[in-house]
């Protein structure tokens, strides 16, 4: 089946009769007809318990985005940010190390480098263009995994998949690949090598700024055995979880030993699982996202070159632009398109930048991105004003700096905004 027609049919299959949409399970709890199976159940979950950590319609959903990534399993979250920490905890605890590409979202950065290292787990930042070898030496014995993201938000600097991928692997670690701004219609990072998929489904894969959620997606490529056997690690993955009834996840579920073992303790004991009307409103966003997509990244290049012909602009971020640094990489990794996200620099920096979104009258000043409307946000003062003038630098942003999303309208409606907005500067 094309990823074309899984966005629309993957997950869910009405049998006679029953409903073609996707229907709602609007209820928390579920009946069984005997002490004994609901017993069982609790020795090894196979069917829904308790809507805390799944859910029919959640669970449609889910196959759909496994089904889109290519992935063994997934796990909706009820936000992007509780994905990132739930790919992190699965196989990272107080004592470990992981590894992150600096360039990578400020809030995922501030989760990193302080809410994860009050845990007692350190995160080892590595720029996103290092080399095998530059990647190797920051390798600690207890480094548990490797995290980027296809295309960094806002620096949009594209993930050298094969070079992290070969590097984790070599050490016996998970790549872990956060796919937002890509979705799996632009890339699909099982594909080069990642191991765990992570989603912001905020962004694209709702498309209409309607739910807050995110996602894990497992490969099932990961041998957490042979990792185990290799270095000692990863022992609660092969031996007996004795705060499940001795449950073995490779032994018991197999490929799908990660995504089962992130539902049965993360979110059992953390809870952060969507509503059932949440997950409905994302597979809305779902069954138009390979129409989408597409449109966006056209959308985006456009603007793009508009923005590259200006005086008034210092330098314009968008792989699928000509001659932008990560080009090469984008033409490999994500040959239909760059996304419709782009990352702005205004010359006479923050104020000329403030002066142009001001300005601005069809893209809207939110805290959002990857809508079918077209909107900016000043990262520097915003998203990432958390972050140390070293971070900042690190992730590629300075004061002068818009990220500028375009959205689905008409390509010279966007164009003639941004053209009213310069003026202003």
């Amino acid at each position: 089946m094309y990823i074309e027609t899984k966005c629309l049919h993957a997950g869910y299959e009405a049998k006679n009769g029953e409903p073609c949409a996707l229907p709602i399970v609007q209820s928390t709890t579920y009946k069984f007809d005997s002490c004994e199976h609901l017993a069982e159940l609790f020795d090894k979950p196979t069917e829904f318990l308790y809507s805390r950590f799944a859910n029919p319609t959640c669970d449609a959903v889910e196959k759909k985005i496994a089904a889109l990534e290519g992935g063994a399993g997934c796990m909706l979250t009820s936000s992007g940010q509780a994905a990132t920490l739930f790919s992190i905890l699965n196989v990272c605890n107080a004592g470990d190390s992981f590894i992150a590409s600096s360039s990578i979202y400020g809030g995922t950065v501030n989760l990193f480098a302080v809410t994860l290292k009050k845990l007692g787990i350190e995160c080892i930042w590595v720029d996103v263009d290092a080399s095998y070898e530059e990647l190797s030496s920051a390798f600690k014995p207890n480094t548990k995994c490797v995290f980027g993201e296809t295309l960094a938000n806002p620096a949009l600097s594209v993930f050298n998949f094969e070079v992290w991928a070969k590097a984790a692997h070599d050490r016996h670690v998970p790549l872990i690949i956060d796919n937002t701004f890509a979705t799996p219609i632009l890339c699909r990072p099982f594909e080069w090598g990642a191991d765990i998929v992570v989603h912001s489904t905020t962004k694209y894969m709702d498309g209409h700024a309607l739910q807050g959620g995110g996602a894990i997606v497992d490969s099932g490529n990961f041998d957490w055995t042979s990792a185990h056997k290799a270095t000692g690690a990863f022992a609660d993955f092969v031996e007996p979880d004795e705060t499940y009834h001795g449950l073995n996840y490779v032994k018991d579920f197999g490929k799908a030993a990660y995504i089962v073992k992130a539902r049965t303790q993360l979110m059992r004991d953390f809870g952060c699982y969507p509503a059932a009307h949440s997950a409905f409103l994302l597979n809305i966003g779902l069954e138009t996202l390979h129409i989408r997509m597409p449109q966006y990244c056209k959308n985006a290049l456009a603007v793009a070159e508009h923005f590259a012909r200006s005086p008034k602009i210092a330098h314009v971020a968008y792989p699928g632009l000509e001659g932008d640094k990560y080009r090469g990489r984008a033409k490999k990794y994500l040959p239909a398109g760059a996304s419709g996200v782009i990352s702005v620099n205004i010359k006479g920096g923050r104020d000329a930048a403030i002066r142009f979104m001001s300005a601005l009258k069809l893209a809207t000043l939110e805290v959002h991105v990857a809508d079918i409307r077209t909107c900016v946000l000043h990262p520097a003062s915003t998203t990432h004003r958390q972050l140390t003038d070293e971070q900042l630098a690190a992730a590629g942003i300075d004061g002068g700096l818009v990220r500028f999303s375009c959205g689905l309208e008409n390509i010279n409606d966007i164009i003639a905004d941004v053209d009213n907005a310069l003026k202003a500067i």
